[in-house]
């Protein structure tokens, strides 16, 4: 959500502060993931994620967009992005993404994943629901794995989209990937320069070099990308009513490497299958 502000590369001292925000958006969006149950509203995992945020010293950073006023964004089957959360109640087989902010300090993390809900009347809607997160949890992380190696920012959409387009649906069908919504830098701001494209693009983008910090969030769909606003002004979604999974790190580029810093492990356990390993900022 929002405008991109200027800014790109931090310095070693300023990635040391981006860690803290990173740690408590992660711990904020794993307390509402884990709450996801039938019968649980999605105000309620707002107000969960607020209380880990409020708690560990931060700030919902959600809050600061002009116009939003919650924690969280929870978005429910053909709902994208941008989910306001409120009095819907979740159900057996909906697929809920969850996207959390935090701020600490002036420094921020964003973070988001996608819960499917159990569901043993309709194990088919459940596996589907499950197949459509795996791709794009799976997308995230090779486009993060590239992110590692790449020269120029714009070679991480490639690795999305082309992990998207190896791993098609139980028909071999292709899942589309959301082009209206992308990736962003991330810092002072939660958004800032430069994007950060989930699907090729001609151009190739700033240099990857130490100090780029950037957002990781493709958003794919089970039919057509094609999207809607809703009348409420933020909820996007999917203009056949297919249904919508969301993946989201913060990473940090430094001299020794890459660190998530919105995962606990900094991103090993994800980045394990691509043959990377993360190293800490020191």
């Amino acid at each position: 959500m929002g405008l991109f502000r200027r800014s790109l590369y931090k310095s070693p001292a300023q990635l040391r502060l981006m860690r803290e925000p990173g740690l408590l958006t992660a711990r904020a969006l794993a307390a509402a993931c884990a709450a996801v149950k039938p019968g649980v509203t999605t105000g309620a995992l707002d107000r969960i994620a607020e209380g880990v945020i409020v708690a560990g010293g931060g700030k919902p950073n959600f809050k600061m967009e002009p116009g939003y006023h919650h924690t969280l964004c929870v978005s429910v089957n053909d709902q994208v992005v941008h989910g306001i959360p409120g009095n819907r109640v979740i159900e057996a087989g909906d697929i809920v993404s969850i996207d959390c902010g935090a701020d600490v300090g002036g420094w921020n993390g964003d973070s988001a994943a996608s819960v499917v809900v159990p569901d043993t009347v309709r194990p088919d809607v459940q596996s589907a629901g499950e197949r459509l997160s795996r791709a794009t949890e799976g997308a995230m992380w090779a486009g993060i794995a590239r992110l590692a190696t790449a020269t120029h920012l714009n070679e991480v959409g490639d690795a999305v989209q082309s992990f998207v387009e190896a791993n098609p649906d139980e028909f071999g069908d292709q899942y589309g990937i959301i082009e209206d919504y992308i990736g962003h830098g991330i810092g002072r701001s939660m958004h800032e320069e430069p994007p950060v494209f989930n699907y090729r693009v001609p151009m190739q983008g700033p240099a990857v070099k130490p100090g780029l910090v950037v957002a990781i969030e493709p958003m794919v769909v089970g039919g057509s990308p094609d999207t809607v606003v809703d009348n409420d002004e933020w909820t996007v979604l999917t203009v056949d009513g297919d249904i919508a999974a969301h993946w989201e790190h913060s990473v940090a580029v430094h001299d020794d490497g890459i660190w998530v810093l919105t995962a606990e492990d900094g991103g090993a356990a994800g980045l394990a299958p691509f043959g990377v390993t993360p190293t800490p900022i020191a």
